[in-house]
């Protein structure tokens, strides 16, 4: 019987060791602070303010709801990664799940997402630095932001996890100052400042201002804010306990959530009425602590957005360039990119740190076609990975209980019904993108490059099978 730890594969499934060259660097205090991390992102401080514009003080409800789905989502994740570790993650589980076809269209198009993301990640944080410095040009900020992390990403792999334990401990600390600040002002007992008693959540038209259809806005922006919890996944295959590492980040998702993002929201619509203009034009972060007379509060807040921005740029290149280690080491990618020196796959981080300033380039060389057609091209593929993720799980419990029950350490709830609820929420989230505008055409284009990718992935496939 192998090891728990070993992601080989399974008879009639032939997923090859994904990770036999990787390094084991990873702490579990950095898994932690990553799996920590990763819940707190730019787009929870600053994307979050058109969702509250949208849905109002229902907002609330909406990162509820895609939090729930969300918690079923890393359960599912965790259930097979804690079973079979690896770099790929979910493309892995895919792969071994549903066949190769699968685990190659959920892999590269998630590495598509991660690098695009790079660089818009490094387009914001150079935005925030030229505003302190004016006069200094952005690209050159994005330059040595990621010199910086294609440093950190080509040298050992704890160097990657020591930025991320500070990164993450800096956005863990400012949010739940935040949070404490916020309680005590909704409770009255801030020094300098009166209770908003529930005003603003049910004054200027109420809890659900703008409907049904404000609801849905705002639930269509919070599903998207909750990117980035996939790579402590695919960290934990390069820690020193793999399942031990997964299985604690999985089972503490639920109160970070809870915590991070609905109990924030929930401050925020408490304390500063929902249609303000500074909840879009500042943030609602910054528009809260001016509320409560904090000094300085939107320099203090860019200090942090800037954190968030520049740990997402450092755990996106990390995420990317294992990812598509992982795929090559499958045979779904150009072999150059599997080479391994000290532990690290650092041709992949090469490339995926290049894909990312591409995408900076295309911002600024093609800012009215190709670079919105890139972003409308990823709009949607969270959805997708997560689609795999749930079918994976649903198709793979039955064969581990089976053939290796003792690999089951992390258990989905109430399997299969809960999966079965995670992808019909999921298809009732394509649905409503599909009627709404703005978002139907991120869908569309990312159906495009799904189907797109799911060819190629089978054509190569059947010719594999034929040789």
């Amino acid at each position: 019987m192998s090891s728990p730890t070993t992601p080989e594969a399974e008879p009639g499934h032939q997923v090859p060791a994904a990770d036999a060259s990787l390094s084991h660097g990873l702490k579990q205090r950095h898994l932690s602070m990553i799996a920590l991390g990763g819940v707190i992102g730019a787009g929870l401080f600053v994307g979050s303010g058109a969702g509250i514009a949208a849905a109002g003080p229902s907002i609330v409800v909406a990162y509820a709801l895609s939090g729930l789905l969300v918690m079923l989502v890393m359960r599912m994740l965790g259930e097979m990664s804690a079973a079979y570790p690896s770099s790929g993650s979910f493309s892995a589980h895919a792969e071994r799940a549903i066949g190769p076809w699968a685990g190659f269209t959920a892999g590269w198009s998630f590495w598509v997402l991660l690098c695009t993301a790079v660089g818009l990640e490094g387009i914001g944080a150079a935005q925030i630095v030229s505003g302190w410095l004016p006069g200094t040009p952005e690209w050159m900020w994005v330059a040595l932001f990621m010199a910086v992390f294609l440093g950190t990403n080509l040298a050992a792999v704890k160097n990657f996890g020591e930025f991320e334990f500070w990164f993450a401990a800096l956005k863990v600390g400012a949010i739940s100052l935040f949070l404490v600040l916020g309680v005590l002002a909704v409770a009255g007992v801030l020094p300098g400042t009166d209770s908003p008693g529930l005003g603003n959540l049910t004054g200027a038209g109420g809890f659900l201002p703008n409907g049904s259809e404000g609801l849905i806005i705002g639930l269509l922006a919070s599903v998207f804010a909750y990117g980035g919890l996939e790579t402590v996944t695919i960290a934990a295959a390069e820690s020193e306990d793999p399942v031990r590492g997964v299985a604690s980040a999985v089972r503490t998702a639920m109160w970070r959530i809870a915590l991070f993002y609905i109990g924030s929201m929930a401050v925020v619509v408490t304390l500063v009425p929902w249609d303000s203009d500074a909840v879009v034009e500042q943030g609602p972060y910054v528009a809260a602590l001016e509320q409560l007379g904090i000094p300085g509060a939107g320099q203090l807040m860019n200090v942090v957005v800037l954190v968030a921005l520049l740990s997402a740029m450092n755990a996106n290149i990390y995420g990317a360039s294992r990812i598509a280690y992982s795929l090559v080491r499958r045979g779904q990618g150009p072999k150059v990119l599997a080479r391994v020196s000290g532990g690290v796959p650092r041709a992949a981080v090469v490339a995926s740190s290049v894909f990312g300033f591409v995408c900076v380039a295309l911002s600024y060389w093609r800012p009215d076609d190709v670079f919105p057609w890139l972003l409308n091209m990823i709009g949607a593929v969270i959805l997708v990975v997560w689609f795999f993720i749930a079918v994976s799980q649903l198709m793979l419990r039955r064969r581990i209980e089976r053939e290796a029950p003792e690999r089951l350490v992390v258990r989905m709830w109430l399997f299969p019904v809960l999966t079965w609820v995670a992808l019909a929420a999921m298809v009732t989230v394509f649905v409503l993108m599909a009627r709404e505008p703005d978002t139907r055409v991120q869908l569309l284009s990312t159906g495009g490059m799904t189907l797109f990718l799911a060819a190629v992935g089978y054509g190569w496939q059947r010719a594999r099978a034929r040789s």
